[in-house]
């Protein structure tokens, strides 16, 4: 590697946006940390991009902080001087009002969604604030702008996601570091399965009767998002399919 090469760190990259996100950085040239929790997923990942760029695979759940420190700070020198952390890692569990929500449910998104962007993005700001560059982008949601009925606990990790991206704006471009928050409505990835508890002709229900976005879309905003020009942040980025107004109202044919 020389100096001139861009890294970046992508969480949440065994399936998805992150996937998606990882494919479209190798084409542009962006060498890759690809994250996750399967192991094979990121070998099969990290074996159809090594022909483009160098690919580096951490394996880890983004909710233990320990595991996240161990991996991180364990890195080879020469992947350390990380440039770009995609914040992809995130899940949905369960739909129903909130007095009948399961709060193992509640956990493995409050964990997830927002204790894990904080340590995997606690691990990595110190090093972009001391060589003053670095470009920060969080994967939110439509649900974090606004909440929608049975989605509470959901809605409300997403408008944490929010909050903390507009407060890392606040607090690091003085070093020097871009903040993009991205915010996709209905995209058709593992989302339903995971939050149907892989009922997948429930989730399959979802995105019927129109044409949702897809994993692809995202990843090339986020693309635009980190070559734009160096004097210009793109700060945040509401994504709808065509045929969505707003988080809980689509049109279907």
């Amino acid at each position: 590697m020389t100096n001139k090469t861009t890294i970046a760190l992508i969480t949440g990259a065994s399936s998805g946006i992150g996937m998606a996100t990882a494919k479209a950085f190798a084409a542009a040239g962006i060498e890759l940390i690809i994250c996750g929790r399967r192991k094979d997923k990121l070998e099969a990942l990290q074996q159809e991009l090594s022909g483009f760029v160098k690919v580096y695979i951490l394996v880890f759940d983004v909710r233990n902080n320990k595991d996240v420190l161990t991996a991180i700070d364990g890195l080879p020198a020469e992947w350390k001087a990380i440039d770009i952390l995609v914040n992809s890692a995130g899940n949905a569990h369960g739909l129903s009002a909130i007095q009948d929500g399961d709060i193992a449910d509640w956990d493995m998104m409050i964990d997830a969604n927002v204790q894990g962007l904080l340590y995997v993005s606690k691990a990595i700001m110190a090093g972009m604030v001391e060589r003053q560059s670095g470009h920060i982008v969080n994967i939110s949601s439509v649900a974090g702008k606004y909440t929608y009925a049975n989605g509470a606990v959901y809605c409300a990790s997403k408008k944490a996601v929010e909050a903390i991206s507009e407060g890392m704006r606040l607090d690091l471009t003085q070093h020097g570091i871009r903040v993009t928050n991205i915010a996709p409505g209905a995209v058709e990835t593992d989302f339903s399965v995971v939050r149907f508890k892989g009922d997948k002709e429930r989730a399959a229900k979802v995105y019927e009767g129109f044409t949702p976005l897809t994993p692809e879309d995202i990843a090339d905003t986020i693309l635009y998002a980190v070559k734009a020009p160096k004097h210009v942040t793109i700060a945040d980025v509401t994504i709808y399919a065509s045929a969505q107004s707003a988080p809980s109202t689509i049109y279907r044919k």
